[in-house]
């Protein structure tokens, strides 16, 4: 394993002195050590909270961006549209997807350092006597449920990863792989135990970990091992909880506004449990001016560039922008750089007519031009509907590539919440012509974030029964969603891999790590090559895992690391 990974644990578990013990020696008491800092139940809360914050980081995007970004592109969903021409980084898959890359070895790194903060909780569990029943069975379902969340990312990305289980006193080198399936039967243990241990959703605090989440999780894993049969019946135990439900109606700070129920799901502060949401079922916090938070990435990355559009004004024949006084509009979504683009595939080909997750609260398709004299004859014209799109010359070919694409709006917060959610900030008593006030740019939005809701749990489960042949089951899950979407049903003749693998499109865009769930069923390079434009077109079948990091390998010198066939 990564040496400074081993590094970052002795930081915290190293004895401080070889030298054998006498009376001259000093007792260190004033110094930090697992054994002296993990005693009472606030030390263990705090212990814990760096799990969450592992997580949100990586969520969030608080780590380097292109690794962050490496979880959605070069996939079926999105390309890197600021390396289009000539590609780079991911867009020249064979290139750049090698041992010695940042992005695997970051997310590595990420994810076992995880992995490490919670063997240091369990190991130290065992020892403790300063906590309540109560507590220790809090604690430790929590570090299990981490501890194989991060093992089934890793598997899923890796196939057969080192497992370390123990607290460490001093660093190992002579690590070696299990078996992809040894992984997994790892995750399923930690997940049983955990779900004997933690709560249900509907009886802890907003964003903590509960029965449910696990039993989702677990859900995943039993479908990786081909148990089938468990995986519905894990699958069903969410399902089927009281206390969960999908949002069918309209709810929350602006039911009374124009809008949908899917929409609904991802508006400023209707995401927890406590706001009527029950079909969350992990909820990631943040909050503004909070030292321990941090803002969220996604949307900047995603919406495009919408300032650098540009039109001839017909009467001067001088290009303006589109926006009035060039600025991004709140009532549109957030500012956005066009960094991830989704591909035609996502934005054109998965859709049926009267589906609400297509809908222009969720993706918005056309923009009434503001930024020209309100005396010009293009003043309030469409972008798209009225043709200003299609005289786009070849020279501007950057427009319709990072510029200019349709608008996700599920990261955004909506009109009137970007100061609340830490926006960007309103520009005081700026108003755009036809609605909405004007943004300052940011990068950040300080926005609660699935890492998975019902939703969810009902594609897997639809891909449990697709796994044992029962297609009509399959069907009836998915129509679920299909119904709440206002989507025309999928009948039984239709179901197989690829369509499961759209409806998560449809459903989860921007919430699932895309690459992570097409490396977990093998199919990242038949869909990357099939429906991406550039990754499509240097991707290699054995891309399907992800690289073991060059260091990883390299500087475990007490035995044979292997690395992925193809590398």
């Amino acid at each position: 394993m990564k040496k400074r990974i081993i590094i970052y644990l002795l930081g915290i578990s190293t004895a401080l002195s070889s030298c054998s013990k006498s009376f001259l020696d000093e007792d260190p008491l004033s110094i930090y050590t697992p054994d002296n800092s993990l005693q009472t139940s606030i030390q263990y809360q705090q212990a814990t909270n760096n799990l969450y914050n592992g997580v949100r980081n990586i969520y969030m995007g608080n780590m380097n961006l292109d690794t962050y970004f490496g979880l959605y592109y070069a996939t079926d969903f999105a390309y890197n549209a600021t390396d289009y021409e000539p590609a780079a980084k991911l867009n020249a898959y064979k290139a750049t997807m090698v041992p010695s890359y940042f992005i695997p070895q970051n997310i590595w790194t990420a994810y076992y350092k995880i992995i490490t903060n919670a063997n240091l909780i369990i190991s130290q569990l065992n020892k403790s006597t300063q906590l309540s029943d109560a507590d220790k069975k809090s604690f430790l379902g929590q570090a299990l449920f981490f501890r194989a969340y991060s093992y089934n990312v890793l598997a899923n990305l890796f196939g057969g990863v080192p497992v370390e289980l123990n607290e460490l006193s001093a660093p190992r080198y002579d690590y070696v792989r299990a078996t992809r399936e040894a992984v997994y039967q790892q995750c399923k243990k930690d997940l049983l135990q955990a779900i004997s241990l933690l709560s249900d959703i509907n009886q802890v605090p907003d964003g903590t970990v509960n029965k449910q989440i696990a039993q989702h999780t677990l859900t995943e894993v039993l479908i990786s091992l081909k148990d089938y049969d468990g995986a519905i019946t894990s699958a069903s135990g969410v399902i089927n909880f009281p206390g969960l439900s999908l949002v069918n109606g309209r709810f929350g700070r602006r039911a009374n506004l124009p809008g949908d129920a899917y929409r609904d799901l991802f508006e400023y502060n209707n995401q927890n449990y406590s706001s009527g949401n029950h079909e969350g079922l992990l909820v990631i916090q943040t909050a503004l001016n909070n030292s321990a938070s941090v803002g969220d990435q996604t949307a900047w990355a995603v919406v495009p560039g919408l300032t650098g559009v540009r039109i001839l004004e017909s009467t001067t024949k001088t290009k303006m922008s589109i926006l009035f006084n060039a600025k991004f509009v709140d009532s549109v979504s957030s500012n956005g750089i066009g960094w991830i683009r989704p591909t035609s595939h996502f934005l054109y080909d998965i859709w049926t007519p009267g589906d609400i997750r297509n809908s222009s609260y969720n993706i918005v398709r056309d923009i009434r031009i503001s930024g020209v004299p309100a005396t010009s004859p293009d003043y309030g014209k469409w972008y798209v509907k009225d043709g200003y799109k299609d005289k786009v010359q070849p020279a501007d070919f950057r427009d319709t590539i990072r510029n200019f694409y349709p608008v996700i709006r599920k990261a955004s917060p909506a009109a009137g919440d970007f100061i609340s959610a830490a926006g960007p900030a309103v520009l005081t008593n700026v108003t755009n012509p036809f609605g909405g006030f004007l943004l300052n740019g940011a990068s950040r939005l300080f926005i609660q974030k699935y890492m998975a809701r019902l939703a969810e749990t009902y594609l897997l489960r639809a891909e449990a029964y697709l796994g044992k042949g029962e297609k009509q089951k399959a069907a009836d899950d998915i129509n679920v969603l299909r119904s709440r979407a206002q989507a025309t049903p999928v009948s039984m003749a239709e179901i197989n891999m690829d369509y499961i693998l759209d409806e998560r499109l449809r459903e989860l865009y921007m919430e699932e790590f895309r690459a992570v769930t097409l490396t977990r069923l093998g199919l990242l390079y038949d869909r990357d090559k099939k429906y991406n434009p550039r990754s499509g077109l240097t991707i290699e079948a054995f891309h399907n895992l992800w690289p073991i990091p060059a260091t990883e390998i390299t500087q475990n010198t007490g035995a044979v690391l292997e690395q992925n066939k193809g590398y």
